[in-house]
């Protein structure tokens, strides 16, 4: 019953899982239009992505791609400080604004009609900004507190900033998102206004159109809205500083008296999706999910909690989507009277066990099966295929990578997972963190 339950489901999904209808323009000053439609529901979704993240920030200056962020909500040339947000509530819709190492993006969620209207206020903002000096140090003290809030006041956040920060020896990946604080503290107007100037141009931004729209409609208003907007000549060609080869593994031991849990991390180096070579990303996805998906299938769920009761917790996660190097990660959190020590031995012997036994088979067309539905779940969430498209196009993988992206999971091998496994379990690739409410747990 169970296989004819399998194989029913991945004839339904392959029946039902076509590409989205996607169109695209390039704008006469080198921005990217994509039109995905959706017409189930009198809907837009409007998001203006620019190729520019913290990991493009200029050394000392860390922080001040999300800094930017925040200030773009202030005053223009033609809104008053807080008007953009307030002008889409008042339109019945939602906005909002996010930052990442390889892109910052602006989104509205709004009634289709309305679509004009958020055209003319995005490009607005994305070169007319007016902020002031006050603006600067009112909303840097909003981004501190943030950074208290969701950093500081976090003992697994401040230890996830160590780690990463071992993890990328040369790499921006290595620097926060929202900066470091000592930095944070001085950014400034000239900086802002640099960083605002040089990167915030429509040859260095994708314009993503999703839901109930007409593509040549939406490049009409593209072209009357951006396409007035002149290139930014002097943008930087995109070179971050790469990862030198590791040839070290890296330990570290992060003791707050706020763990109630002691636990261990292992971060590998991983392969990042490229374009046109993607099977070593699905690959890993699959591996994440065999090593530490449902603690009742899972590799280390069954050998570490229920098996040998050696742990509470276990999971295995991958982090492929980045312009440049991924990570993959193991998380174990030992049971009452087990120490990290043991744990990460067992932890050990489980992984190395895993790469000597095949994969069953079953597992694997589980994966696929849910791999499958969720691309079909995800086609009901316009708002999360126009990000899908917009992270995508701003880490240099293309409308034909993303649509390619589904078939390339389902083609993935047993001989796939195995190799970039090999690969990718490289201990002088490789960070262990220990987190621990004092030195006496570390052990």
């Amino acid at each position: 019953m169970k296989r004819l339950f399998t194989s029913f489901a991945l004839m339904i999904a392959a029946s039902v899982a076509t590409a989205e209808d996607v169109t695209t323009y390039m704008l006469d000053n080198g921005m990217e239009v994509v039109v995905i439609e959706d017409a189930r529901a009198p809907v837009v979704v409007h998001m203006l992505w620019y190729k520019v993240g913290s990991a493009d920030e200029p050394v000392g200056a860390s922080g001040v791609a999300h800094f930017l962020e925040h200030l773009l909500f202030k005053a223009t040339d033609v809104l008053e400080s807080g008007e953009f947000s307030a002008t889409v509530a008042a339109n019945g819709g939602s906005d909002n604004a996010f930052t990442s190492y390889d892109y910052t993006a602006y989104f509205q969620r709004i009634a289709s009609d309305r679509l004009e209207l958020m055209m003319q206020m995005e490009s607005n903002r994305m070169n007319n900004l007016r902020i002031t000096a006050a603006d600067v140090e009112t909303e840097r003290q909003v981004v501190l507190e943030e950074r208290n809030q969701r950093t500081e006041n976090s003992a697994g956040a401040l230890a996830r900033e160590q780690f990463r920060a071992a993890q990328f020896q040369n790499h921006r990946y290595g620097v926060p998102i929202i900066g470091w604080k000592h930095e944070m503290e001085q950014l400034d107007l000239t900086d802002a206004l640099d960083f605002y100037d040089l990167y915030y141009s429509p040859n260095n931004a994708v314009l993503v159109v999703a839901g109930d729209v007409k593509p040549d409609e939406v490049l009409a208003l593209a072209e009357k809205y951006y396409g007035v907007i002149p290139a930014e000549a002097n943008l930087p060609v995109r070179e971050r500083p790469q990862e030198p080869p590791q040839r070290a593994e890296r330990r570290i031991t992060y003791v707050d008296q706020r763990v109630s849990q002691p636990y261990l991390v292992r971060s590998y180096l991983a392969p990042e999706r490229d374009p046109g070579a993607q099977t070593e990303a699905a690959a890993l996805v699959f591996l994440a999910d065999l090593l530490g998906g449902s603690s009742f299938t899972s590799a280390l769920g069954q050998a570490l909690q229920f098996d040998t009761q050696t742990a509470i917790f276990t999971s295995a996660s991958y982090d492929g989507s980045n312009l440049d190097s991924g990570t993959f990660s193991l998380v174990v959190a030992p049971s009452e009277g087990i120490s990290l020590s043991v744990a990460e031995a067992a932890m050990d012997e489980t992984v190395a066990a895993f790469m000597d036994a095949p994969i069953d088979p079953e597992r694997m067309e589980s994966i696929r099966t849910q791999l499958r539905a969720s691309e079909i779940y995800a086609k009901d969430n316009v708002q999360g295929l126009a990000r899908r498209y917009g992270a995508a196009l701003t880490q240099s993988l293309t409308i034909a990578d993303v649509q390619a992206w589904p078939d390339i999971l389902q083609a993935v091998t047993e001989d796939d997972i195995k190799a970039v496994a090999a690969k990718v379990f490289n201990r002088d690739q490789s960070v262990t963190g220990w987190v621990v409410a004092s030195q006496e747990e570390a052990r």
